[in-house]
Formats: C-alpha cells, sequence, structure tokens
C-alpha cells in the first residue's frame, strides 16, 4: 500500500512530500484547491503518459515518487520476470519529466519502459473517478465483474487459448481457400512455369559445375600445352625426369643407410617424397591424355546455362537454389489445386473439431458464471439497501451470443430502485447518485475477490448526501478492514468525519507564485473543515457542534 509520495515542480506544487497510512483515509479541499493535480502526479506514476506542460512554470523538470509497502501481498515473481530489484518493505516508482520533452520511468531506481511501470501500477492502485460510472453502460465491464466474482480465471485462459486456435484454424482455412481459388483462375500459367523449371532439370550447385566445366573446355589448347609441359618435366625420356632422378637419389641414399645411420631418415622421406610425386605425374599424364576439346559438349553446357540465365532472369533471382524454391513452390499450388477438396475439408473438419471443444469450454464458464450471478444479485441487493434503497432491485441478466475471445455470454445488469418499476438496464434508468451507490457497491464487491492494495474514489459520492453518504463511508471503512487502504477524495463532511486520517488540500499565494499544498489535519483542525463542509466560509457554532458529533467527540 501506499506509505509516501513526494511531488517536485509539478504544476502548482513547488514541494510535497507526504505520509500516508493503512485504513481509509480521505482528502477534502475546496474546488480547484489542486487535489486533481495530486491524482494526476499519481496517474504519472501508473504509466499515463505525460504532458510537459505539467511541469511547473519556469523549473526544467518535476519529479513524482512514491513508496509503497507490498510485505502483506505475493509480488515477487513481476520483479524477477522484469529483472527488477525486490524490495518488499519499500518498492519505489519515480517518474520523471524534463522541460526538453523527455520521460523516464524507474522501479526501486531500474530505469523501465513506461509499460512495465503500467503493469506494476494496475496492480498497486485503483483510482476510480466520477468518468468510470460510465463504466456501467459497458458491456465488457459487467462481465469483468461477474468473471472476477466466479474466479474463473483459469478456465478463461483455457477457453481463450482454444479460441485463438479456432481463429487460426479459420485464418488458415480461408488463406489456402483464397490460394486455391487464385491457383485455379492461374492454374495453365503456373502448371506451365512449373513444367518449365522441371525440363530444366535443376539440381543444387549445378550452375557452378556447368560454368567450370564451359570455363574448362573454352582453355583446352592452354591447359593441355600446360599439361603435356609439366609431364615432360616430371617424367622426361631417357630417366631425366624429375621422378626418375628423385627415384636415383631415393636409391642411393638407402644403399648406404645400412652403414650410415644417420642418413636413413632422409633416405625414407625422400622415398615417400617419389612415391607421392609418382602419383602426380601419373594423373598429370593421365589428364594430358584425356583432355580434349569437344564442341559438342560445349554446346550442350552453354545451351543448358543459357537456360538457367534465362529462367533466373524470367523469375527476377540470381541462383539455382532461388528456382529450386520457386518450383517447390508452384508443385504445392498444383498439388492444392488438385486436391483441393481434399485439403479444404480436413482444415474444415479441425476448425470444426476445435470450435466444439470452444463450445464445451464456453458452457463451463457459462456456468460458473451463472453462479456467480446468482451471488452478485444478493451481495448487490443488500449492499444496495444498506446505502437507503429500501425498494431496490438488482439482477445479471446473462444472454448467450455467438462464441468471442470472451465466451458466449452477454451480461446485462438490470436495475429498479422503486416499487412496481420494471427491471431495465442499469445504465438507463439509474440516477447519478444511484450510480455512485451500485458503483460503489460494486467496487466493495470485487475488492473481496482481487488482492489490490490501495484503492482511491475520487469524488465517488457526486450526487448523494445524508444517510446514504454515511452509509457509503461505512462501505469504504470496511473495506480498508481487509489488509487494504483506501483513499477518498469527497466534498461530503458524511465521508470526511469517518477517514482515520484527514488530509486538506489548499492553496496559498507566494512570492513565487500560486501553490497547492496538502496538510494532516490534527483534530481541531478536522472539527473546523467539517463544520465548514457543513455550512460554508461562516462556520456556526451549530456546524462546529454538527462536526464534532460526525467525528464521535460528543
Amino acid at each position: 500500500m501506499l506509505k509516501q509520495l513526494y511531488i517536485k515542480d509539478f504544476t502548482l506544487i513547488d514541494t510535497l512530500d507526504m505520509r500516508f497510512f493503512p485504513g481509509f483515509s480521505v482528502i477534502t479541499g475546496e474546488t480547484g484547491a489542486g487535489k486533481s493535480i495530486i491524482l494526476g502526479a499519481i496517474n504519472l506514476l501508473l504509466g499515463q503518459r505525460a504532458d510537459m506542460k505539467l511541469i511547473k512554470t519556469g523549473c526544467s523538470r518535476c519529479v513524482i515518487e512514491a513508496h509503497f509497502d507490498l510485505s502483506r501481498y505475493d509480488m515477487e515473481a513481476f520483479f524477477t520476470e522484469n529483472d527488477i530489484d525486490y524490495d518488499a518493505d519499500d518498492c519505489i516508482l519515480r517518474r520523471e519529466l524534463t522541460s526538453a520533452g523527455k520521460s523516464r520511468a524507474f522501479i526501486n531506481d531500474t530505469p523501465v519502459p513506461l509499460a512495465t511501470m503500467r503493469r506494476l501500477g494496475e496492480q498497486l492502485i485503483d483510482i476510480h473517478s466520477q468518468h468510470q460510472n460510465l463504466l456501467l453502460n459497458d458491456e465488457d465491464f459487467q462481465l469483468n465483474v461477474v468473471d472476477i466474482i466466479a474466479q474463473d480465471k483459469d478456465a478463461l485462459d483455457d477457453y481463450r487459448r482454444e479460441f485463438a486456435g479456432y481463429i487460426a484454424a479459420g485464418k488458415e482455412a480461408d488463406r489456402v481457400r483464397r490460394e486455391i481459388e487464385d491457383g485455379m483462375r492461374n492454374e495453365d500459367f503456373i502448371r506451365f512455369q512449373y513444367n518449365e523449371l522441371c525440363n530444366a532439370e535443376l539440381e543444387p550447385d549445378i550452375q557452378e559445375a556447368l560454368e567450370q566445366e564451359s570455363e574448362t573446355l573454352n582453355h583446352v589448347e592452354e591447359i593441355k600445352t600446360a599439361l603435356f609441359a609439366a609431364d615432360s618435366i616430371l617424367a622426361g625420356g631417357d630417366g631425366e625426369g624429375v621422378v626418375e632422378r628423385l627415384k636415383e637419389v631415393a636409391r642411393t641414399l638407402g644403399g648406404i643407410s645400412g652403414i650410415y645411420p644417420d642418413i636413413k631418415d632422409a633416405a625414407e622421406r625422400l622415398d615417400s617424397c617419389y612415391i607421392e610425386l609418382k602419383d602426380i605425374a601419373d594423373e598429370v599424364s593421365g589428364n594430358a591424355e584425356s583432355i580434349s576439346f569437344d564442341p559438342q559438349r560445349l554446346e550442350v553446357i552453354n545451351s543448358k546455362l543459357d537456360r538457367i540465365y534465362s529462367l533466373q532472369q524470367k523469375h527476377h533471382v540470381s541462383t539455382v537454389d532461388e528456382l529450386l524454391k520457386i518450383r517447390q513452390h508452384h508443385g504445392e499450388l498444383l498439388e492444392n489445386i488438385d486436391n483441393s477438396d481434399a485439403h479444404l475439408k480436413e482444415l474444415e473438419a479441425e476448425k470444426q473439431r476445435i470450435f466444439k471443444l470452444c463450445e464445451e469450454k464456453a458452457a463451463r464458464m457459462s456456468e460458473l458464471r451463472r453462479k456467480a450471478a446468482g451471488v452478485i444479485e444478493g451481495e448487490m441487493q443488500k449492499r444496495l439497501v444498506a446505502l437507503g434503497m429500501p425498494n431496490v432491485r438488482f439482477s445479471v441478466t446473462l444472454e448467450h451470443k455467438d462464441l468471442a475471445a470472451d465466451g458466449a455470454d452477454r451480461v446485462v445488469f438490470m436495475f429498479s430502485a422503486n416499487k412496481n418499476m420494471p427491471l431495465q438496464p442499469v445504465s438507463e434508468v439509474a440516477s447519478g447518485g444511484e450510480i455512485a451507490r451500485v458503483m460503489l457497491s460494486l467496487k466493495a464487491m470485487i475488492s473481496g475477490a482481487v488482492k489490490l492494495p490501495t484503492i482511491i474514489f475520487d469524488e465517488i459520492d457526486t450526487g448523494v448526501s445524508g444517510k446514504a453518504a454515511e452509509r457509503m463511508a461505512m462501505i469504504m471503512q470496511e473495506m480498508a478492514l481487509k489488509d487494504r487502504q483506501v483513499i477518498s477524495i469527497t466534498h461530503l463532511p458524511q465521508i470526511a468525519a469517518r477517514g482515520t486520517t484527514h488530509y486538506k488540500v489548499y492553496k496559498i499565494d507566494t512570492s513565487g507564485g500560486t501553490e497547492s499544498r496538502m496538510d494532516v489535519l490534527s483534530p481541531d483542525d478536522r472539527v473546523r473543515e467539517i463544520a465548514q463542509m457543513l455550512s460554508g466560509s461562516d462556520v456556526s457554532e451549530a456546524a462546529v457542534s454538527n462536526a464534532k458529533e460526525l467525528l464521535g467527540m460528543i
């Protein structure tokens, strides 16, 4: 949960260094005092995109830093996954903005992408503001509430994996179908190209081999002259060749190796050289005899090369390997065309098989959701009655829909606040105050299923007053009792009086301009603040007495 918030040079804030505490805290202040500025700073820590105009006028950078206690929450896996040092007692999130347009994010002094900070922020703080009441119009939000209460994450993940496979199978079938249709339209042309490539008798490395043979045949006379010259030197005549003379030297030294052992090794090495040189001489002689100019073979080779060069130019490639890949692709296209019906039937059968699995898993989720819907109805009925709506009815309707990424259910929250009034979608019939109470009840219910350290309510009490406001405060207090920190930004004295810790945001004029500040109120200051919230700027004795009563002082 949030332990400390430090803000430096952010809009109207010069320096703010504020401690926060477990339990239920409230923040009050006049409209425009700067409560939204503090909330905006927290949003930056949760990964919101930055506007450099938020830097205080005349300053080159601003810093927002928050310290969190994670000791009661199992979050080490996130830090391990992202290679960030983990300190359960003091997790630090910091955001820095510069007037040059740079934004940097840090977790425990480790630079991180903004997306990483956002993912961690979503696990640390939930900010519920007035505009989130519009979520009651959102089917996805309503379905998500049901899934949270159903605790069906494993089943939902399992279904989504299967559904992704179904979508992929459908795309593959569509791709092959389009390919077959295109192929059938161009079948004659594809078959002609395929046959042309097959008739070229292409093989890996054939181009290099043919080019080498062509080069040899084009220089036969030069090669033959060199070979005969080498053969003459090596073999010679009348024992004058290098081979025979080397043999004679080896025999001579071998003859004295028995009486002169020091020369034995040299004699043996010469003998080995003779054998190797004799092989070389025989190979040179054989090549000299065998090589000859073959104009017909040269014509065949050049014809094959011309065909290869022509095919490469035609298909805009530079190697035989690329031509072989084109031939293989054309062959596969023709095979698909020839076996199109059977191949498509296989793909469609696989798609249908996965679809059946999706239906079974979706049905399992629907069962879990129906059970959760009953729990939600009972819980919401109880909470809304406690919030001053004695005749309320709240129903969760599950309607069947075509399979989608979230299953086969459409959820609609139905609501009626008055007797003899039919149930209708809550977003269509609930007043502002009723929607505020519905959303608070939903948040309170969800918070019991989601282990979220800190929840901030930003003027969720709009449109609520009197006993309903007091009961809303009691719900927030109840939420804060379960290893959770609840902070309410409020204009209602009934809610402000329930806070364990009371903060006030206000503005002052200084030599440097107007500044927003925030203080923790003492007991006497709380009395004055709540009395002012009750009666306005002119605080009466009756308002003070009423404030003390709300605070439980009398």
